[in-house]
């Protein structure tokens, strides 16, 4: 890394930015039940709903990862963003958002027990909430501090992990999910501002557009990748990333939360849509200037530093201060988020489940009170981290096979009437012994030579078939329960009626479509 000496004016900028933001929060903050403190009351519009979603994708170590691979690979991460994002967010308005919000569910392993049963419920919380704590917040921690010792090297680790974990307690603990998708939509708006500063900056100092797709080696400036390439071959565009990219955009409890606080399905449609056409300024402000970089700083050591070594090389006086307090408040913008859906999880999906009948203050304390048990074990484990670098890349690995027996689930919940309660159970219990099995096996198998993303459409199928096998030696599940939570063409056709008269800009259909195109259309010119 370059020597970093950041001026008075970066300093300054740094602390008022930072005030500011937990001042901001806890005005934000929810003033009710546990309708305001989990969900934001349930009032949230769509332009709130979008960038807090972003801010929840864009965080400081996506920034670092996409220049990253760009300037490696080239910019066939960003399919990431468009099979891994943009389509799967287009599936969820369609299908799944209705559902989730005619319900009103907390959570999602709520909606698991009124489509199954209890046991799926505290399966996939008891799953989530260790993930969340153990995995996510920890490392989440542990990267912010390593970016905060950058700037400020005679800081102890576990001093700055302590400093960001009470940062994010500050207004989280107290203001809910109000407070965190305030801060968010904030967040969301200087990263994309000060990326595009950076960018506009770094295409110049390298001579310009021409100038750097001339520069790019051969094959980086195309997104279909063969299928033996390293990265991202192209059949995963198809049977791995959507199946991936659902399971964050449309199960994943830290960011459908989001969408269960919107006022109504329109709110919540708009929001999702939003955050899907934002996607397309992530590939011109986060991954093209990794080409840049490959330009100005040919011979880094480590592709992760080229966002950080542009940052601190060639941003002014403060503007450099917004854009790092901006990589360390996304850091705890994510941290939060983190920390208000664990706290949702534990008390709705566990704590609420024990002690029903329980007021919305005392389930409001009780959030509280879980919340700082975890960001304090958090805390505890993040600095152990450093020592555990395998560790810590198996649990990784571990979380992302668990995310296809999930999947399955939730489709088959939705999408056949015959699915049970015992068949879901059993597709989950089973995608987590695959899980640990890959984990501790997969080297010893012929799957050790296979991409990982071609493993995942492989989890997938194999737990579907467990869940097929098993329903159909369960009893069918009542009529009540299909008629609630399985979809069928009748809600397509009321809802066409619905929409007639509705002006085009409104329709989140034809707003889909519009997206549909574009994509189409960016895929055909970056293939």
């Amino acid at each position: 890394m370059p020597t970093i000496n950041l001026s008075s004016t970066d300093l300054i900028v740094m602390v008022v930015y930072l005030v500011g933001i937990v001042a901001f929060g806890l005005y934000k903050s929810a003033r009710g039940g546990a309708d305001e403190y989990f969900l934001g009351g349930r009032n949230m519009t769509w332009p709130i709903i979008g960038l807090s979603m972003m801010a929840m994708c864009v965080s400081s170590s996506s920034l670092v990862g996409w220049a990253g691979d760009a300037y490696s690979t080239g910019i066939a991460v960003f399919n990431y963003g468009i099979a891994g994002a943009i389509i799967p967010i287009l599936f969820f308005v369609v299908f799944f958002l209705p559902f989730y919000l005619r319900n009103k569910i907390f959570t999602l392993p709520e909606f698991l027990e009124g489509r199954f049963d209890a046991r799926s419920r505290y399966y996939l919380s008891s799953v989530t909430i260790l993930g969340y704590t153990f995995a996510d917040a920890a490392v989440t921690l542990y990267a912010g501090a390593l970016m905060v010792q950058l700037v400020f090297p005679g800081a102890s680790l576990e001093t700055v992990i302590w400093g960001i974990a009470i940062l994010a307690a500050s207004y989280t603990l107290i203001g809910g999910l109000a407070s965190v998708m305030w801060v968010d939509m904030i967040q969301s708006v200087v990263l994309i501002l000060g990326s595009v500063v950076l960018t506009v900056i770094a295409f110049d100092k390298a001579g310009g557009w021409e100038s750097v797709m001339t520069a790019a080696p051969a094959g980086h400036l195309h997104l279909i990748r063969p299928v033996n390439d390293p990265s991202v071959p192209w059949p995963t565009l198809f049977i791995s990333l959507p199946l991936l990219g659902f399971y964050f955009w449309g199960l994943s409890q830290a960011m459908v939360q989001r969408t269960l606080s919107a006022k109504s399905i329109e709110h919540g449609r708009w929001g999702n849509l939003f955050a899907a056409a934002l996607h397309f300024s992530v590939f011109f402000v986060m991954v093209l200037p990794g080409l840049a970089g490959r330009v100005l700083f040919p011979n880094l050591e480590s592709p992760n530093k080229i966002y950080p070594t542009m940052v601190f090389e060639l941003l002014p006086p403060g503007v450099t201060g917004v854009v790092v307090i901006g990589f360390v408040a996304a850091m705890v913008s994510t941290l939060s988020s983190i920390l208000n859906s664990a706290q949702t999880l534990v008390t709705m999906d566990i704590v609420a489940k024990l002690r029903p009948g329980m007021s919305g203050a005392s389930l409001v304390r009780t959030g509280n009170v879980a919340g700082l048990v975890i960001v304090v074990a958090a805390a505890l484990w993040a600095p152990r981290i450093h020592q555990f670098d395998s560790v810590v890349k198996y649990f990784q690995q571990l979380l992302s096979y668990m995310a296809p027996p999930v999947v399955a689930v939730f489709l088959a919940g939705l999408f056949w009437r015959r699915a049970t309660g015992t068949g879901a159970f059993a597709a989950l219990i089973s995608g987590l012994g695959l899980a640990v099995g890959l984990l501790v096996f997969r080297d010893a198998t012929p799957l050790a030579a296979w991409n990982f993303l071609y493993v995942a459409p492989l989890l997938f199928v194999v737990c579907l078939l467990v869940l097929v096998a098993a329903s159909y030696a369960s009893a069918a599940p009542s009529e009540d329960v299909v008629s609630r939570y399985v979809w069928n063409p009748a809600f397509f056709r009321n809802e066409t009626r619905a929409l007639v008269g509705t002006p085009w800009y409104l329709n989140y259909r034809v707003l889909s479509l519009l997206i549909l195109v574009v994509t189409s259309v960016f895929l055909w010119v970056w293939k």
